[in-house]
């Protein structure tokens, strides 16, 4: 909306008037948030099969979702006039969710730069603490930013931005002591690197005083390995990771946040998505973008709610499994990178993903089909491992030949489309 190259400037300008008299800062009295209810959403997730939750505290725009005392343009005080974040994470901890967030505070140092480049009320010094520094150079151009600041060597924010991102931040985990917190991107650019460290070294030790576990999610090479969890955006690793990461995406394609020409994943794409992601070692945080008035979209309704159904029949092959010797077999895997996620990836019967548990191989079938046949279970030989019986999660036992070829399973039990989880009991 500060871009005069881009649609959204002239959306801007046809529907709510000059930036300079109109600008982000006179969303907020519109937005209210006036159905948003914790517990139908907390709810909702739980029925998804959800573990975690994990809102966001504070976006690169600079609002707050929570009560802060270091930020006046939070949701406490101004739009909703409440605690979202706050009571997101009491009813958590009401229905047995792990309560989690992010904060994206770090971005916000250029995110309303556009607005130098014209006459707006980003310029008005009246809201400087709304709009932060809004640094703008050459560089930071909004075509450009993202390319820029992927480079861990490239000019950091200011000594005094990166202070006051620390005590913001550390303020948030003593108010609401969240079990994962997430940060994205820049905060891998080498200025940040001796605050990662502080915050790293206060967030743990915080957390050994809780009693409780916590991690630190990451991209790119803001943590060493081993010391915060790998974090990949709307993408997936092509293999198994010796450590544990994640892989965040949303059911809408277009946005993270609610958009009124917004397309939708299908549930079988998502369910997909977690299977394969699970396999490699990793996990999967599913986004939903929300209405202004704190309502969640019918699609992504549907979705959860065929998410959760799937997983209340197979999810024993999800929760608390471990990778197997191979995440799979089949032709189709996912790409490397980031931002890899919209196009379905196209599995046949013959694609299978694999996952472990004390002497229980489960293995997926992508697409259903008559007969399933695992080639990475055919017989080798007297030292091969033996097969005790093989059961569709959700139905039971199913009949069953092994030969030289493969581990070919009786599937005339399997319904729809969505993948199926055969358990192989091994000695």
């Amino acid at each position: 909306m500060y871009d005069p190259a881009h649609e959204e400037f002239r959306h801007h300008r046809n529907t709510f008037g000059d930036q300079k008299e109109f600008g982000y800062k006179d969303f907020i009295p519109m937005f209210k948030g006036e159905r948003f209810s914790a517990e139908e959403w907390v709810s909702m997730f739980r029925k998804a099969g959800f573990r975690y939750v994990m809102p966001v505290a504070e976006h690169h725009d600079g609002f707050a979702m929570y009560r802060t005392e270091m930020n006046r343009w939070n949701a406490a005080e101004m739009g909703p006039k409440r605690d979202v974040i706050g009571e997101i994470r009491d009813e958590c901890l009401r229905q047995g969710l792990t309560f989690c967030a992010s904060t994206h505070r770090a971005e916000h140092y250029f995110f309303m730069n556009m607005g130098r480049t014209f006459p707006s009320d980003v310029q008005d010094e009246e809201y400087r603490d709304f709009y932060g520094p809004a640094v703008y150079r050459k560089e930071y151009h909004s075509d450009d930013v993202h390319r820029f600041t992927a480079d861990t060597f490239t000019e950091g924010p200011t000594e005094e931005w990166m202070e006051d991102w620390l005590v913001r931040t550390c303020e948030f985990i003593d108010s609401y002591r969240p079990s994962v917190l997430y940060l994205d991107w820049w905060v891998h650019n080498h200025a940040f690197k001796p605050y990662l460290r502080k915050l790293a070294a206060y967030y743990y030790n915080r957390a050994e005083e809780w009693g409780t576990e916590v991690t630190i999610n990451y991209k790119h090479e803001a943590f060493p390995p081993g010391a915060a969890t790998f974090d990949v955006e709307r993408g997936a690793l092509t293999g198994i990771s010796p450590d544990y990461w994640q892989t965040d995406t949303a059911i809408g394609k277009n946005s993270w946040g609610y958009t009124t020409d917004n397309e939708y994943k299908n549930a079988r794409q998502v369910i997909c998505d977690l299977v394969d992601i699970v396999s490699k070692n990793g996990n999967l945080l599913i986004n939903v973008g929300p209405k202004p008035d704190g309502t969640i979209t019918e699609e992504e309704k549907e979705v959860l709610g065929t998410l959760g159904d799937w997983l209340s029949r197979n999810g024993e092959g999800i929760y608390g499994t471990t990778y197997w010797r191979q995440f799979g077999e089949g032709e189709v895997n996912a790409e490397e990178g980031f931002f890899m996620d919209g196009d379905e990836k196209q599995f046949t019967s013959e694609d299978f993903r694999f996952t472990y548990r004390n002497g229980y191989l489960y293995a997926f079938q992508m697409r259903p089909s008559q007969k399933a046949k695992v080639k990475a279970l055919r017989q080798k030989g007297i030292h091969d491992f033996l097969i005790q019986k093989v059961e569709m999660l959700g139905k039971g036992e199913v009949g069953y030949e092994r030969n030289s070829e493969a581990l070919e399973i009786d599937g005339s039990m399997a319904e729809g489309d969505l993948p199926v989880c055969y358990r192989v009991s091994l000695s």
